[in-house]
């Protein structure tokens, strides 16, 4: 992983002893809040329902062991004992007291991280594929990518303060996208052309939030040297039109639609063509700079993991088995896995995880895959190199500390914003429904009947669940000062990216949990095959039985 410079290290060390001043001046009343508020979001710091929130940023997902330790530090010392990960790859903290912040920041600083740009309209932490590096499909590592991209925009001066918030992917999968990035303000993929060149594919505008929209191709092929510089003029020509009047038309994706897309092209175009000679092309010594330091480890030369992974499925064990069979994934090195430690059990929400649990977790990564973890996009962690005869004495481990459920991508593996019990912004609980269905459809027998299944719960309209993508999505709303929640059908994040449709009016609380049972019902009664998956069977038959199926006695 990346390594900071001397001069990184100072920045955000500074960077931290700043703050501690401003924190000083807010505390003592010669700071008010109006402006004390641009300050505390430049270094990641929201005001939540209750409290502060301090976002931290983790880079395309990537931690070492120690940066987990000190997470674990951070949450013991100034939060109640636990962590939050996110589906921005990142880590929030919901209970820190102002004058602890500062602290935070300068224990971040000692391992490597910090919360800068982490909030506010600026562009935020970019993020990628959760298995880069060992992805089978993979046609090049996007994280060195990821890194120049981070390089590049932290602090860029003419990006400090855009129209709105922005947000970058990188992925480097032709094929099957796991980074979502179709949905975000850029997508950058990795592909080849006829001639079997490297560059990338660049997307633009996609995004969720009261507007969602699936991003736009800008260049289907992009030479890779010329990235830094076409992202530059994007970002340029969207600064300049974008709009200021209204945050809720200030997004990218709005910009894009009132410009119409090949309007917009061409003005990146011209823009790009402007700026090739000024500085920012990708020479293949910076490429190497950066690439070196995500250099494989060592592996051991084993046998293929195909008859392993065989024998551990059929395990007499039978959550050993379900484990192995939905959380373990296959690695390009032989006799090597990915193994996912699912962040969603019935008696916690989803995403969090104790304080305990992350030395634990630590130490596993120390001890199993080379002292490294990756947060994915749906709140869990990666454990990318595992032997994969090593995957018994891992599950042991996990399951000692309630991290071995064996659920991942299943029904219960939710995406859940925190909602009305944190964020000031929501309408509706997210947490107890995400607790509920965990509790419901806990048996992995029916999960694994059930299938692929992509669940996402938002508490409002801005989507910090995504679940306008989601197989299945549920939205949090008002209904006359109550708590209410719309379902909705026929998401997906990745290549065959879609928008979920509300399928009928909302639902009260307590039938919520309910009408999702009836449209897994119906599914399984609809499916032309134990293969065909809920997408694919909802997009074959449409919403019309499932809304009769929902709303039968309503």
């Amino acid at each position: 992983m990346y390594q900071y410079t001397s001069t990184d290290k100072k920045i955000v060390t500074e960077r931290a002893d700043q703050f501690q001043g401003q924190v000083t001046r807010r505390v003592s009343g010669s700071v008010k809040e109006l402006e004390f508020k641009p300050l505390r979001l430049q270094n990641g710091l929201y005001m939540q329902l209750h409290a502060y929130m301090l976002r931290v940023n983790v880079p395309y997902g990537l931690l070492n062991s120690k940066q987990l330790r000190m997470n674990a530090h951070i949450a013991r010392t100034y939060d109640k004992g636990y962590a939050h990960f996110t589906t921005r790859q990142n880590i929030q903290y919901n209970w820190p007291e102002l004058d602890d912040v500062p602290k935070i920041l300068k224990d971040l600083a000692s391992v490597e991280m910090h919360a800068i740009q982490s909030s506010g309209n600026c562009i935020r932490n970019t993020t990628s594929d959760p298995f880069a590096g060992v992805a089978r499909d993979e046609i090049e590592d996007p994280r060195p990518y990821g890194e120049l991209i981070r390089q590049w925009s932290t602090f860029h001066p003419e990006f400090a303060y855009l129209p709105r918030k922005f947000k970058i992917a990188v992925t480097g999968t032709p094929d099957f996208d796991r980074a979502a990035v179709r949905v975000h303000d850029i997508g950058v993929r990795l592909v080849k052309n006829d001639k079997g060149e490297l560059g990338c594919e660049i997307m633009a505008g996609g995004g969720l939030g009261r507007t969602p929209v699936v991003g736009k191709v800008l260049r289907d092929w992009l030479p890779r040297e010329d990235m830094l510089t076409y992202l530059d003029a994007i970002l340029r020509v969207y600064n300049t039109i974008g709009r200021r009047d209204n945050k809720y038309k200030a997004r990218i994706k709005i910009t894009i639609n009132e410009t119409g897309v090949d309007k917009f092209r061409a003005m990146v175009d011209e823009e790009f063509e402007l700026m090739r000679d000024e500085g920012t092309k990708l020479t293949q010594a910076e490429l190497d700079r950066v690439s070196k330091q995500f250099v494989a480890p060592t592996y051991k030369k084993l046998a293929s993991s195909d008859s392993a992974l065989t024998k551990f499925k059929l395990s007499k064990e039978r959550d050993f088995g379900h484990w192995v069979t939905n959380n373990v994934i296959a690695h390009k090195v032989d006799g090597y896995s990915a193994a996912v430690i699912s962040l969603k059990t019935k008696d916690t929400p989803p995403g969090d995880v104790s304080d305990t649990q992350l030395d634990k977790i630590a130490d596993i990564a120390d001890k199993y895959s080379f002292g490294e973890a990756v947060v994915t996009h749906a709140q869990n962690l990666v454990l990318p190199n595992v032997e994969t005869e090593q995957l018994p004495a891992l599950y042991a481990e996990l399951k000692e500390w309630d991290l071995a459920e064996g659920n991942y991508n299943l029904v219960t593996d939710t995406i859940c914003c925190p909602g009305l019990d944190f964020c000031a912004l929501a309408n509706a609980r997210s947490i107890p429904v995400a607790l509920e269905i965990s509790e419901r459809f806990a048996d992995l027998d029916y999960q694994e009947d059930i299938g692929e299944l992509n669940l996402k719960i938002s508490g409002c309209i801005n989507a910090c669940g995504h679940h306008h993508v989601g197989h299945i999505g549920i939205l949090g709303i008002d209904r006359r000062g109550k708590e209410a929640y719309q379902l909705m059908l026929g998401g997906s994040p990745s290549d065959d990216a879609s928008l979920a449709q509300i399928i009928g009016p909302a639902l009260a609380p307590d039938k919520i949990v309910d009408a999702l049972e009836t449209v897994l019902k119906t599914y399984l009664g609809l499916r032309t095959a134990p293969e065909e998956r809920f997408l694919d069977c909802y997009r074959r038959v449409g919403a019309t039985p499932f809304k009769e199926a929902v709303y039968a006695d309503n």
